[in-house]
């Protein structure tokens, strides 16, 4: 059992407040997910030709400065670094392809939790309500943002197996259920080349998502050809720079529940998650209806 919140704000006017909006979506799926939280969130795009990455430290106190100097001097050009904790942004002209190969080389401690022109991401193993204390969720601002608290059923409570999982750039998943065959999806994408960071059985899923999207379909249809490839039960939340995504299985036994109206679409696993949210109860409250998929655009 886990809980997943999404939140996805239509006037620019709120994009300030898209943290406040959320906090009490979080941490009201506590109950649901005790182990470890994770938040994606959307902001404004970076000029063209730049990138930044979301990296995560094993200590708190960790040498952010010198991984920056460490970068400028390898790539030789400009870098900017923002750090909160043992959690960094870093910002620059470097294409991931490039990226992410020197992070795994020259600083085998670091996880890159992600990479794009919009997407941040903050994961970390506790009490979901200290999570969100420890990264400022509360202070940030975007367009939209998916989020997660986690019951580890089948790997290890680690931040690395926390979601959201991303995949390729400025995408994301978010999974509340379990899939059966996570590896025979791996055995299907490695032979392509595709790596795989953790044992986690929603990493399989991200990754399927975002190769066949690198293969043409839209996510959409990526989507749909799941229902045939991904064997298990689950409700699947996916952020992309401008997209939020809903799906449930065919036995949507993994409950979802989404409140539009004309400032926002909010999506939690329970109501009382969304129950704080300005003006619910004016909502469009409604339950997802199995395999169907809904897409939320933000302007």
């Amino acid at each position: 059992m886990c809980g997943i919140v999404g939140l996805l704000v239509k006037k620019p006017a709120l994009r300030e407040q898209l943290g406040a909006l959320m906090m009490p979506m979080l941490i009201g799926m506590i109950e649901r997910g005790p182990d470890s939280a994770g938040l994606a969130v959307f902001t404004e795009a970076l000029p063209k030709g730049q990138h930044k990455y979301s990296l995560y430290a094993p200590v708190w106190e960790y040498d952010w400065a010198g991984f920056e100097a460490e970068f400028i001097r390898r790539f030789g050009t400009e870098a900017a670094i923002e750090a909160k904790g043992n959690h960094a942004v870093l910002t620059c002209d470097e294409p991931p392809e490039k990226v992410r190969p020197w992070v795994r080389k020259a600083f085998p401690s670091l996880h890159l939790l992600s990479a794009g022109r919009q997407i941040d991401i903050y994961k970390d193993i506790g009490n979901p309500k200290d999570v969100a204390a420890r990264y400022g969720f509360e202070r940030l601002a975007g367009t939209h943002l998916v989020g997660h608290t986690r019951m580890a059923t089948e790997s290890a409570v680690t931040p690395d197996r926390a979601h959201p999982f991303t995949a390729g750039e400025d995408f994301c998943l978010v999974h509340n259920g379990s899939l059966s065959n996570p590896y025979q999806i791996r055995r299907k994408l490695e032979p392509l080349g595709i790596g795989f960071d953790t044992d986690n059985d929603t990493e399989a899923a991200c990754r399927y998502f975002e190769w066949r999207m690198r293969e043409g379909d839209s996510l959409e249809d990526a989507i749909r050809s799941g229902f045939d490839e991904l064997d298990g039960f689950y409700t699947f939340l996916m952020g992309t720079q401008d997209e939020l995504a809903l799906v449930r299985d065919a036995f949507a036994c993994k409950p979802a529940i989404v409140a539009e109206t004309d400032d926002y679409v909010a999506i939690s696993s329970e109501y009382r998650s969304l129950a704080k949210l300005p003006d619910v109860k004016h909502a469009n409250v409604f339950e997802p209806v199995p395999e169907e998929i809904y897409v939320w655009r933000a302007s």
